[in-house]
């Protein structure tokens, strides 16, 4: 089974346990560099196949995430610092051009030997949009242009010559130098139909947030369902949390402890922010962080510990073979549990 974890570009606040002082500084300089090359080199011990680049362009580290350190930069970093890891870059339509993005794409899979595939994001973050100066269209429009921003992407990296006339995009003999190695592999999240129509024309994966098993099966077979007149079959890669200790009691211990810490002012922003609660200013991430009735969905932004990887490591391991006959082809790991890492993750590379 593949692997995956989150760059370390955002430094501040996808916990909901115990609200902290959010850091003023950032390391910079050499101090940045030695500290992101210690986090590579350990993905690459721990034999992570992928690293997802994420973008956040704006956030206050507490209703949501802090801003991330930019995704084209730091995507071209971790090509120069690594030596196996495939780079993931996510990717907003409406703040970039995709031919622009053909290109610098192109790029980066020359440096690396073809280890680079393109995460597109449609956006929910009004705030973010209206700081830009990007049209943040409605949910279903964002969707569209992100739809044709594929298209022109695999267009440029499959054709000598492109031309494309679209509602949002155009191109003229579009000519990429240095051509692409490899085939663009497109990953895309989200769990809303626009979501599902994007990824069963347009993507060849989709990040899941995390989720209890019979929720993400009857996500899975929506998806199969509406893919299969397309003739296509995509990927799913799970979001998980694992919290992994000696025995299952004391992991599910921990899990009440932080449970009974959740700070419930900073849960019920987040619920506004990730669209479960709906507000003036924001157009939500629809389809995720709904009101599920599971209380481990509060202890984080991505719902990690719903897919539950809680318990000693022969039960985490259990649920992840679980998790794989449901049809779940990566996992997509927050790696700070030692244990997990020690004793599972090795297990995990075998499958």
């Amino acid at each position: 089974m593949l692997t995956c974890s989150w760059a370390p570009t955002v430094f501040a606040g996808n916990q909901t346990t115990d609200k902290r002082s959010r850091p003023t500084t950032l390391p910079t300089g050499g101090d940045m560099q030695q500290l992101q090359k210690q986090i590579i080199e350990r993905y690459e011990a721990l034999g992570l196949s992928h690293l997802l680049i994420a973008q956040r362009w704006w956030g206050d580290g507490n209703a949501i995430e802090g801003s991330s350190m930019d995704c084209l930069a730091m995507t071209a970093w971790y090509a120069a610092i690594s030596q196996s890891l495939h780079l993931i870059t996510a990717i907003h339509p409406g703040f970039f051009q995709p031919s622009a993005i053909a290109k610098w794409g192109a790029s980066i899979s020359n440096l690396t030997g073809g280890r680079w595939s393109i995460n597109v994001t449609s956006g929910w973050n009004m705030a973010e949009f209206e700081m830009y100066g990007i049209d943040p269209l409605d949910h279903s429009a964002r969707y569209q242009r992100s739809a044709e921003f594929v298209e022109v992407l695999r267009g440029a990296w499959a054709n000598t010559h492109f031309s494309y006339e679209g509602q949002f995009y155009q191109t003229q003999a579009l000519q990429l130098e240095p051509r692409p190695t490899g085939a663009l592999t497109v990953f895309q999240g989200g769990q809303s139909d626009a979501a599902i129509q994007l990824a069963t024309q347009h993507s060849d994966w989709m990040f899941l947030n995390g989720g209890h098993p019979e929720r993400v099966k009857h996500l899975i077979e929506k998806v199969r369902n509406r893919e299969a007149p397309k003739g296509r079959k995509l990927k799913f890669a799970l979001y998980a949390a694992p919290l992994c200790r000696p025995t299952d009691s004391e992991a599910w211990a921990e899990i009440d402890n932080r449970l009974s810490r959740l700070d419930h002012n900073l849960v019920e922003q987040r619920k506004v922010m990730l669209g479960a609660t709906q507000a003036p200013g924001t157009d939500g991430a629809k389809g995720m962080w709904q009101d599920s009735g599971d209380p481990l969905s509060h202890l984080d932004s991505n719902e990690g510990y719903c897919s539950r990887l809680i318990g000693s490591p022969e039960t985490v391991w259990e649920n992840i073979q679980q998790w794989q006959a449901l049809g779940i082809d990566m996992l997509h790991l927050d790696l700070r549990d030692e244990l997990f890492c020690a004793e599972v993750l090795p297990q995990v590379h075998k499958l």
